[in-house]
């Protein structure tokens, strides 16, 4: 039998090695996960964009004048009260959803609207983020109501589905790249909010909490929509939820 102060000796010589094997497996699992996330996050090269004017140099972009009244829309205001932005830069398409769920007086959270599905987050991530028909498939699971895949739209089509956004019974996600519209960026989904018809303005409630709620012409909004996601090799576009 060891004495008593061996004893103690060796089991805290154990618990400091626990603890080591523990940060190192941590330490691990972090590079691992890296190396798995932030390619995908960050494989949409900036250089294609690089001559684009932001639209944050714009006087519509967060004008407060115009921010207000795209918040007073009737869809928009069911947004307003309870606005939740993504964790990480993975999430944003099941954040979106989530604004969703609570536009709609419906509970939700970034955890809550994966149960049950057949994603999954890696320390938090979405190892590969998610695709416009992925988010569609856990929006029919999660959603009530009909779920489309509207991509391949003309702009004339984009701005006739714009014409409904103000319809309560109607909520629109939009699968956007930030290039054409900031120079630079990847893609992102977030709730189309509001349309305001006379300024051709739409208010995109932008899960990202660095960007927050913006308003942007059409056009330009179709143009950053009108692109290619390369995990998907499809056009991206928006979600119809009815």
């Amino acid at each position: 039998m060891l004495c008593p102060d061996w004893a103690l000796h060796i089991e805290i010589r154990m618990t400091r090695t626990r603890k080591i094997v523990v940060w190192i497996t941590v330490a691990a699992s972090l590079l691992v996960g890296s190396a798995v996330i932030l390619p995908s996050l960050i494989s949409e090269g900036h250089a294609e964009y690089a001559g684009v004017a932001s639209i944050k140099e714009t006087g519509d972009y967060q004008n407060p004048a115009l921010l207000n009244e795209a918040w007073a829309l009737p869809v928009a205001a069911t947004y307003r009260a309870d606005i939740d932005f993504q964790r990480n830069a993975s999430v944003c398409g099941p954040t979106s959803l989530v604004n969703v769920l609570h536009s709609l007086r419906q509970p939700g959270s970034q955890e809550s609207i994966l149960q049950g599905t057949n994603f999954s987050t890696v320390m938090g991530y979405l190892p590969q983020g998610l695709t416009l028909d992925q988010l569609a498939d856990i929006a029919r699971q999660k959603l009530q109501g009909k779920v489309t895949v509207l991509r391949d739209l003309d702009l004339a089509a984009f701005r006739e589905h714009l014409s409904h956004v103000n319809d309560p019974a109607r909520r629109y996600v939009i699968n956007f790249s930030r290039g054409p519209l900031f120079g630079s960026g990847h893609g992102h989904h977030s709730p189309i909010a509001g349309y305001l018809s006379q300024e051709d303005l739409v208010l995109v409630l932008d899960v990202n909490e660095k960007y927050g709620p913006w308003l942007v012409k059409s056009e330009r909004l179709y143009e950053a929509m009108n692109t290619v996601d390369s995990t998907a090799q499809k056009k991206r576009g928006l979600l119809l939820i009815q």
